[in-house]
């Protein structure tokens, strides 16, 4: 990246020497004439008391949950961690052949 003054190192961002005259202020805000004061914005008129669409269907209330069978659940929950273990064990015991064959292999 070079910078916009074309001098090569980095003299362009370092600070202005301290002895140096002071940069000429730029362009200045205009200042607000005395006695002229901004009111705000105009108020906005306010709706009219039927300004929503009339409701016309009204829901029905929610129905209960059935109740949940704790003894059924914590059975799924065995199960399903039995069947979790068995294929995590048969995994690792394809995955400790594979590696014993590979090893035989390479030092046989």
């Amino acid at each position: 990246m070079s910078s916009p003054t074309g001098v090569p190192d980095d003299a362009y961002w370092q600070r202005p020497d301290p002895d140096s005259a002071p940069p000429s202020p730029g362009p200045q805000a205009p200042t607000p004439k005395r006695g002229s004061n901004y009111p705000g914005p105009p108020r906005t008129a306010r709706p009219s008391p039927n300004w929503r669409p009339p409701t016309i269907a009204h829901p029905p209330p929610p129905r209960n949950m059935p109740t949940q069978d704790q003894d059924a659940l914590d059975d799924a929950e065995g199960s399903a961690r039995t069947v979790t273990y068995g294929v995590g064990l048969v995994a690792g015991a394809i995955a400790l052949i594979l590696l014993c064959l590979l090893c035989a292999r390479v030092i046989f």
